[in-house]
């Protein structure tokens, strides 16, 4: 995987390590980032949905650093987040934000993985995982069906220290791909979450020295550009397609993110049909709380 934490690293060690990647100052408060966005579809409509999605790296630990706020001050329609690491009966009663109904997907081990959903809609459906057993036990997938789209929310498996995972990351793209493509034969999609994966050199600081780290190898990005060729779209590149320098992950060692040495990971994929409807793709660095930064999708739907 990315250089990410160390899996031991809790406590005051991770706390000291967090605050030397804020810097000095710490992070900016929610209170003085500007959120407000005037983006508009090619044809000039204004956005009128907007859905955020963030890898929180624990919900317990998230729960610290008042994502109300954030949320309160974001106002997404829609919230996707990974990582969350609980299971069922424990997630705590403060991240249950007013106005949102909820929903959950839990891996069977315990601390591990797993998604949420946030949404202020009631989906007209809501399912769990692709259908596959394998796949399934980890608590990654999340569908909501909505009248005009259908949202897959996602952590995506990570190929792991030496690549020792890639062959079943391989299997689960391959599954995951035709799960997607079932969907897109029903409605437009839009696919979003941590996908573990830069697809291109300019979405990682260091590409050079990343050739066989999970994340960034050959085979993980095949598969991701195998997923847009199958009539997806990675709505970020499409609107910014030599950006970089903007990242959504930062390793917790080396002041990874003071030195700003980070990757691309965090994504909204969309059905190519869905681009009449894009207004805007972009990715707010500035929200600390976890390793990862919060990405955020505007659309007139």
């Amino acid at each position: 995987m990315p250089p990410k934490r160390k899996s031991g690293e809790t406590g005051a060690a991770a706390t000291k390590k967090a605050k030397a990647d804020e810097g000095e100052s710490g992070p900016p408060s929610i209170e003085s980032l500007d959120f407000t966005s005037e983006a508009k579809t090619k044809d000039g409509k204004k956005w009128n949905l907007k859905i955020v999605s963030w890898n929180v790296n624990g919900i317990r630990a998230w729960v610290k650093k008042e994502p109300g706020k954030y949320v309160e001050k974001e106002d997404p329609d829609i919230f996707c987040i990974q990582e969350t690491k609980c299971q069922d009966g424990e997630v705590p009663e403060n991240v249950k934000f007013k106005g949102y109904h909820s929903y959950w997907s839990y891996a069977e081990q315990k601390g591990y993985a797993g998604t949420g959903l946030y949404s202020k809609t009631k989906p007209n459906k809501v399912t769990y995982g692709i259908g596959i057993d394998k796949h399934d036990k980890e608590g990654r997938v999340i569908t909501a069906e909505y009248e005009k789209f259908y949202l897959v929310v996602t952590y995506i498996p990570n190929a792991g220290q030496g690549l020792k995972r890639l062959g079943y990351r391989q299997e689960w793209d391959k599954d995951f791909r035709e799960y997607l493509k079932k969907l897109d034969s029903e409605k437009p999609l839009i696919w979003c979450g941590d996908l573990n994966v830069a697809h291109q050199e300019i979405d990682l600081t260091n590409p050079k020295t990343n050739k066989k780290t999970a994340g960034f190898s050959q085979q993980e990005r095949d598969g991701f550009t195998e997923h847009l060729e199958a009539g997806f779209v990675d709505s970020y590149r499409h609107l910014y397609p030599e950006k970089t320098g903007e990242w959504s992950f930062w390793s917790y060692m080396g002041n990874a993110r003071g030195k700003n040495i980070g990757w691309r990971l965090d994504y909204f994929v969309m059905s190519k049909r869905l681009l009449e409807n894009l207004c805007d793709s972009g990715i707010r660095s500035k929200v600390y709380g976890s390793d990862h930064a919060p990405v955020v999708l505007f659309l007139n739907i």
